[in-house]
């Protein structure tokens, strides 16, 4: 009979362990939103710069990398300063969390600011084209915000990259911005075919005489900064 009891006694707490333990309906916790308010300068004296692309990504995604060639879409915004495909292109990336376009031309002397946010993660990454060019962007890639905290910032200060997918000829067009005013992307890659540092513009000041760029349209790198705090 005791031995009954007993039995009886671990069983009883058993189920009553088993029910405590196994409450499968308290909902996952809420996610953890990070938001950055990110703002690019133009520091050119007259080159308009197309809308920003601005990512937020893990440190295992590069946006662009020195010495390797970019995708089409890529290739479309660097030429053309058009990031819709691009855009497109990021939100199907496994590891981007969010990507956001600018709100216009960026002038010369003059900011644009967007907000992004998304779950925790460590890069954010930027780059513009410079309208006035063939296929020059100012870009950064992978600016580590994992360590920053609500209020704080980091600025940068970035170069000039060449895409390195359409000869820097300087025709009117082949420039889609106001100097020229051409058709800008052009599927046909006709140069190194990967990112380099910008060397800059000649110019047909210079001697290049089917240029339609003049001494105003240089630049001195940094040719843009950027301004990125943390807002949540």
């Amino acid at each position: 009979m005791k031995a009954l009891q007993l039995w009886s006694s671990i069983l009883t707490a058993g189920l009553v362990l088993s029910g405590c333990g196994s409450d499968n309906n308290n909902p996952p916790p809420e996610p953890v939103i990070l938001s950055y308010k990110v703002t690019v300068t133009n520091l050119t004296f007259s080159q308009p710069m197309t809308p920003m692309t601005v990512v937020y990504h893990s440190n295992d995604y590069r946006f662009f990398e020195v010495g390797e060639s970019v995708s089409v879409a890529f290739e479309n915004f660097a030429e053309s300063g058009a990031n819709v495909d691009l855009l497109t292109e990021l939100s199907s990336t496994n590891q981007v969390e969010e990507n956001i376009g600018g709100t216009g031309l960026i002038l010369p002397g003059k900011s644009d600011t967007v907000m992004i946010e998304g779950e925790s993660t460590t890069c954010i990454s930027v780059a513009t084209m410079l309208a006035n060019t063939n296929d020059a962007f100012a870009g950064i890639n992978c600016v580590d915000v994992s360590e920053l905290q609500v209020g704080q910032q980091v600025e940068i200060d970035i170069v000039t990259y060449d895409a390195g997918t359409e000869a820097n000829s300087e025709l009117a067009s082949t420039i889609p911005g106001p100097a020229g005013g051409g058709a800008g992307f052009a599927a046909i890659r006709d140069d190194r075919d990967f990112v380099s540092v910008h060397a800059g513009v000649v110019t047909k000041d210079d001697g290049l005489t089917t240029s339609v760029l003049t001494q105003m349209h240089k630049w001195d790198n940094p040719a843009a900064s950027v301004m990125i705090e943390r807002i949540n």
